[in-house]
């Protein structure tokens, strides 16, 4: 088999449908867009058309094929909704990508209680919630399937100045674990992909001048991260043959930060 043709049975994903939950933000934007370039069927969840349509032109431009289907992650019934749209107009699910999140950069003593539940219920809630309506659906209909869970750096270790924020990232990573454990017997895949810095626009209210400093010292990479570099990670993890024995882990993509100690 040519190199061509190798890479592309590994990694193709025609015929698949990819549910990305926050795909109209930056991040899980960039990686719709490499999923329809790998031939799935892409489905952004999120709560700006404008956005959307910007990412659908986009994947369209490669030949790619997509939809947006408004969703609020803070409410069952409208996760049930977009499950229930998607069945209706593309047939099944293969992928799910939870990425919706938001943060603050609060110190722990002024945390409010609302500020500190709204985090938790966005970040980790909704991760809750969603993994429990698609799973029903992937469990009851024996259906394989592909869950990625978006954590961050905060999950492995707490960061400063983002204390809710970490919190709930560290309970998706662990999460995302139990789930693995749960579904493997029935070929439904549990991971997190885990993003070191990169520029997005949950995370811009705190990358002052010190903060991008701090982050550079402890980057070995000696710089952000582009969301392109995100694909490659989510194209092995929806992979159905490229990453048919991974579940349960925490894929890093850092440049090397969660490496350093001192």
């Amino acid at each position: 088999m040519q190199t061509a043709a190798f890479l592309k049975d590994l990694f193709d994903l025609s015929g698949k449908v990819a549910v990305v939950i926050g795909g109209t933000g930056e991040l899980c934007g960039t990686m719709a867009v490499g999923l329809a370039r790998a031939g799935a069927e892409v489905v952004l969840g999120g709560r700006i058309p404008e956005k959307a349509e910007k990412r659908l032109a986009e994947i369209e431009g490669y030949g790619g094929k997509g939809y947006f289907v408004p969703v609020d992650v803070t409410s069952r019934e409208s996760l049930e909704h977009l499950l229930d749209t998607v069945l209706d107009r593309s047939g099944h699910v293969d992928v799910l990508i939870n990425g919706a999140g938001i943060n603050s950069p609060t110190p722990f003593l002024d945390v409010t209680e609302e500020e500190f539940q709204r985090i938790i219920d966005t970040n980790l809630s909704a991760v809750f919630r969603s993994c429990q309506v698609f799973g029903e659906y992937f469990v009851d209909a024996n259906h394989p399937a592909s869950i990625i869970n978006l954590g961050s750096m905060g999950g492995l270790n707490p960061l400063s100045r983002v204390f809710t924020y970490s919190a709930s990232k560290a309970a998706v990573h662990n999460l995302s674990r139990n789930l693995a454990r749960e579904w493997a017997d029935k070929d439904i895949r549990v991971n997190t992909l885990v993003p070191g810095f990169f520029p997005a626009e949950q995370n811009r209210k705190v990358l002052d001048e010190s903060r991008v400093l701090d982050i550079l010292r402890q980057t070995p990479a000696s710089r952000f991260g582009n969301s392109s570099e995100l694909i490659g990670a989510t194209l092995l993890l929806a992979s159905s043959k490229a990453g048919s024995f991974i579940t349960g882990i925490e894929m890093i993509v850092d440049g090397g930060f969660h490496a350093m100690t001192i």
